[in-house]
């Protein structure tokens, strides 16, 4: 079956971190350029953070170095580790592998 699924979102406090997986199933990861996006209440959904093919990453400005994007070819799989996350980063994040597929989301809420 070909899929993604997030995991790892949860409820943390403001400038705690937090990391994200996706695990692709039926295809390669690799082979696929890799783009994390989050969607908050009332909002439209917004690029986070992206992997080439080969792994060079890139960030919305926004970032501003908080957040970084790897991959684990042998599982298959890609990480968004979060640090000193806001509140405002409360959303459900999603991975999207080429124009192809979508995961199902990951709820990440950031409140004390």
């Amino acid at each position: 079956q070909v899929q993604l699924v997030e995991s790892g979102g949860g409820l943390v406090q403001p400038g705690e971190r937090l990391r994200l997986s996706c695990t692709a199933s039926g295809f390669t990861l690799g082979d696929y350029v890799t783009g994390w996006y989050r969607q908050a209440p009332g909002k439209v959904r917004e690029w986070v953070a992206g992997s080439t093919t080969v792994g060079n990453a890139n960030y919305a400005e926004w970032v501003k170095g908080r957040f970084t994007v790897s991959r684990d070819d042998a599982e298959n799989t890609t990480y968004l580790q979060m640090h000193s996350l806001k509140r405002e980063a409360t959303a459900v994040y999603y991975c999207r592998a080429g124009r192809e597929y979508w995961g199902q989301g990951t709820q990440v809420t950031v409140s004390s």
